[in-house]
């Protein structure tokens, strides 16, 4: 059984935590563990219409962030890596700088120190130099800082499509396989200069 960590917190882009939750759940072999701020679940609310109890029914382990002493606070807890979908710009600093103050800095500052990927879907624009500096530190300490951009190249339809092209580059990262998108063939053409 692989143990994946998803985190939502209070920056926009709850849609990416929800989607990522809704796949994995599909995935036989993998069991997710959800932690969700109080501001991420507002987003969940403004963003999604969706509550908290609808939210924790996609995962299969759900912990409360303030319980510092749950399993995934352990490095000697066997996970294979945490996404933190949307990440805002206050856990990323936290993250950044080892405050582990709750069980989501406290679980990604474990899955850094036990060398595990560690994604944070970063939303903020514009970025001013603190967030920079936070996600160069994340970076150098092994993390992955991956702002859901969208990808037009393959003419996405709807949002759902472009929600699901970003999630399947984070499940890449995980090694999940996936169906969401499909995958790219080559250029159609060259262009001339």
């Amino acid at each position: 059984m692989r143990d994946l960590v998803i985190a939502i917190t209070g920056a926009t882009g709850a849609v990416y935590g929800v989607r990522l939750l809704q796949v994995l759940r599909a995935e036989p072999g993998i069991r997710t563990h959800l932690l969700l701020s109080s501001a991420g679940v507002l987003n969940l609310k403004q963003e999604l219409d969706m509550g908290r109890a609808e939210v924790e029914a996609l995962a299969d382990v759900v912990h409360n962030v303030r319980d510092v002493g749950a399993s995934i606070a352990s490095g000697s807890f066997q996970t294979d890596g945490m996404v933190i979908a949307p990440c805002s710009m206050k856990t990323l600093a936290a993250v950044a700088h080892g405050l582990a103050d709750n069980l989501i800095t406290r679980a990604a500052d474990v899955t850094l120190k036990e060398r595990r990927r560690l994604i944070l879907m970063v939303r903020e624009t514009p970025f001013n130099l603190a967030h920079i500096r936070n996600m160069e530190a994340v970076t150098l300490m092994g993390g992955i800082i991956f702002p859901p951009l969208p990808g037009f190249y393959q003419r996405p339809k709807t949002i759902e499509a472009m929600v699901d092209h970003t999630v399947g580059r984070v499940l890449d990262l995980l090694h999940v396989n996936h169906q969401l998108t499909p995958r790219w063939q080559g250029e159609i053409g060259v262009a001339e200069d």
